[in-house]
């Protein structure tokens, strides 16, 4: 098998060609790489402490444990769905790129265009998303050390500007050291999650098995616990959401086909496994549900390092280790945003197309697809100084976004299997299995996407309002608005560049 630095493989020289594509970076990803690169932009056990609070205020602790566990069986159906059409169409576009193979012709154009959006939308909103994880967090660990320090929240949004500017620098100065980067913190999530672990069994107060995981609440006010629960979904779903990155790496991806579902599956169950211990041990060290939802530093997660060890050196460390790895998440989805908008730009799908899907020579990477993921989030940041629940407006609209994605790709390879018209071929293969896990994959996915609108509780005032089903509709308008007048008119679709045989 020939290899080449710049091409990969001759699997990946061939997926190209078929493809219509032309292999424009690197190929410096491996298994490990990538795995690592996955790993981290998942970061289950660490974004479930960051979102914890969420979870807290609407379910309670059987809450976010149950439902966690939900979602985790759920997105192994899904990421399996997305594995298998990404070993047949292993490509930066992801999504919408399937969307155009695999949909009925007469309607890929079209939505493949959508999904094209949609995916820009999600994985914009999740850089800024992470990025204002990232950032608040930090605002919380100087409230812990520093107490009589005023929590504001524009403080908490130049922390944003901070963190997204040292990820673009990462992404371009540094970007041909990323897959041994990503390595190396990988050690850093795997080591520090037992590190975190064993400190809060061992110091941390325990509470009953009966309370942690039979102990429901409703602090949104919903007055009925069961729609509570499913409100608080969002803080399940989060620490599961992104496998399909690897999917937008897959261009820098050597044999993107076999390692590309490898990493997505092994991903999925290993940070999901990692992900559920943490939520079950930080349910079961935390105290009093009280005082960890009005904690001054607006972390749950803190007051129960800092309850547990007694310590504030000690819960800073904890705390910093959570923040740095979360940063690193930023990172990550920071690449993978401009890689999915790099294809869709490539394939006209955007105003600006040429600029967007420019890679510099001897850089390697698409420049000006980074530095308008720092300027979303940068905008996106501003809403933190005049909302109370920011995060989960940001959040909300970023897993709607991706979640319809993954909802209309999967729905038409399901569609193919149900028609017995023949599939791609791939190196990952579901077989007779392929069909129900689309289905099941479906049904959990729609689930998910309805919920992911509701605000904190009802009647909510602006400020408390969930906005992401506006921005959600905002941006279906403009992307069908534009696609009539302007999009239909240059945009062909992925398939129109597909060639047939070799």
């Amino acid at each position: 098998m020939e290899i080449s630095e710049k091409k990969g493989t001759t699997a990946d020289r061939q997926a190209m060609w078929r493809m219509g594509k032309v292999q424009e970076m690197r190929r410096n990803f491996r298994f490990v790489s990538i795995f690592g690169f996955s790993m981290i932009l998942m970061a289950s056990w660490e974004t479930a402490l960051g979102v914890s609070t969420i979870g807290l205020l609407d379910g309670g602790t059987a809450g976010l444990i149950w439902m966690y566990f939900i979602c985790w069986m759920g997105f192994i159906c899904v990421n399996v769905s997305m594995a298998e059409m990404g070993s047949m169409a292993p490509t930066s576009g992801g999504q919408y790129h399937w969307v155009s193979e695999f949909a009925p012709a007469k309607y890929q154009k079209f939505l493949s265009y959508m999904i094209g959006w949609l995916c820009v939308l999600g994985w914009q909103t999740g850089a800024a998303n992470t990025a204002f994880l990232a950032g608040t967090q930090i605002q919380g660990l100087l409230v812990l050390n520093y107490p009589d320090y005023s929590f504001e929240r524009w403080h908490g949004t130049l922390l944003v500007f901070a963190v997204s500017a040292f990820n673009v620098v990462f992404n371009t100065f540094l970007a041909k050291k990323l897959p041994l980067i990503e390595g190396i913190v990988l050690v850093v999530h795997i080591f520090g999650f037992f590190a975190i672990m064993i400190t809060l069994w061992v110091m941390g107060p325990i509470g009953e098995a009966s309370d942690v995981f039979g102990t429901f609440n409703d602090y949104g006010g919903w007055n009925n616990q069961g729609v509570a629960t499913l409100v608080g979904v969002l803080a399940a779903t989060l620490p599961l959401l992104g496998a399909d990155a690897a999917v937008h790496m897959s261009e820098e991806l050597r044999d993107a086909s076999k390692t590309l579902p490898r990493s997505m599956i092994w991903t999925t169950l290993i940070n999901g496994l990692m992900g559920w211990i943490m939520v079950i041990t930080f349910c079961f060290t935390l105290g009093s549900l009280d005082d960890a939802i009005s904690s001054p530093t607006g972390q749950a997660y803190l007051y129960v390092f800092y309850n547990s060890t007694k310590s504030v050196a000690g819960a800073t460390v904890m705390g910093a280790l959570v923040i740095f790895m979360a940063v690193f998440c930023n990172l990550s989805i920071t690449a993978t945003s401009s890689r999915q908008l790099f294809a869709f730009a490539r394939d006209q799908g955007i105003p600006f197309s040429s600029t967007f899907a420019y890679v510099p020579p001897k850089w390697d990477v698409p420049i000006n697809a980074i530095c308008l993921a720092f300027g979303v989030s940068c905008l996106l940041a501003l809403i933190n100084i005049g909302s109370t629940t920011a995060l989960m407006n940001i959040a909300s609209l970023s897993l709607a976004a991706i979640l319809a994605s993954y909802i209309v790709s999967i729905s038409c390879i399901a569609l193919k299997r149900i028609r017995n018209e023949p599939l791609l071929p791939s190196k990952f293969q579901l077989g007779r299995a392929g069909l129900p896990i689309n289905i099941a994959s479906i049904v959990f996915l729609v689930w998910i996407f309805v919920w992911s609108f509701f605000p904190i509780g009802p009647k909510p005032d602006a400020a408390g309002m969930n906005w992401s089903i506006l921005m959600f509709g905002v941006t279906i308008i403009f992307s069908w608005v534009y696609y009539w007048f302007f999009g239909r008119h240059v945009y062909a679709g992925p398939v129109a560049y597909v060639r047939k045989s070799a």
